[in-house]
């Protein structure tokens, strides 16, 4: 391909990209010479990329992360991933584009919520669009918008994602109103988007934060149908990383 032809491509690619039609990309390539061509190829390339740029903005402030995380230096010693998934389809978002689960299970402090943010971030540099809450603040929304009569707003948030993130599951009880709500959530996600739910409590217990252990357990068979369990052991790295801690337990 000659050096005029690979410019011509390019130029041709550009306008596509930014959905002009090929009659004006045809009168452009076809008029403009090689300097003309390249000085529209870096207008497009500098376009694209400030697209780009601007979509990751907009993904990482919809979704609402508390702070920042991510995977630079991330602590994998005290997380136990299963062989079938795999550190590096985390950090990938790998499971994401086949409609996978995650469940993070461990202890308070262990590093939950630094790897289902970190995972969401990742997501949302793939250009995929994410919903970040807490259960308790969920089921506050879910609930004041049915008593307003706006819950299908809420719904569309959430079919709207790639990826929904559901943080500290077990943390605070949940009436039989908010489980409902809650199970809506879930059934909604079901092999259309991802879950990343965190929680300090193993599956037998859900019943109990639920207050129906019947559809906890229809809550259940539905995340882990195409779902991973990643278990966090060992200290937990708020105490770790504490100086109080540290002066207390040297004392």
């Amino acid at each position: 391909m000659s050096a005029r032809s690979e410019l011509e491509t390019r130029c041709r690619r550009g306008f596509r990209s930014v959905m002009l039609s090929n009659h004006t990309a045809e009168a452009y390539v076809t008029s403009s010479n090689a300097a003309e061509l390249r000085l529209l190829c870096r207008m497009f390339d500098d376009e694209l990329a400030w697209r780009e740029r601007s979509k990751r903005e907009r993904l990482l402030k919809r979704a609402h992360f508390p702070v920042p995380k991510g995977f630079t230096d991330y602590d994998w010693s005290h997380v136990r991933v299963p062989d079938e998934l795999g550190k590096e389809a985390i950090e990938d978002c790998l499971f994401i584009g086949e409609r996978q689960n995650l469940v993070l299970y461990g202890g308070v402090g262990n590093g939950k919520t630094h790897m289902a943010i970190a995972c969401g971030m990742a997501a949302c540099e793939h250009g995929l669009t994410t919903m970040f809450t807490t259960v308790s603040d969920l089921v506050m929304r879910m609930c004041a918008a049915e008593d307003a009569g706006t819950l299908e707003r809420v719904f569309h948030e959430v079919e709207r994602a790639d990826l929904v993130i559901l943080d500290e599951l077990g943390y605070l009880p949940i009436d039989r109103r908010g489980a409902r709500l809650l199970f809506q959530v879930v059934s909604k996600c079901y092999e259309r988007r991802s879950l990343i739910i965190t929680t300090n409590l193993e599956f037998s217990r859900w019943g109990s934060i639920l207050t129906d252990d019947q559809m906890a357990a229809a809550m259940i068979d539905r995340i882990i149908h195409h779902g991973h369990l990643v278990v966090f052991d060992g200290p937990t790295k708020r105490m770790e990383n504490s100086p109080m801690a540290h002066r207390v337990s040297s004392s």
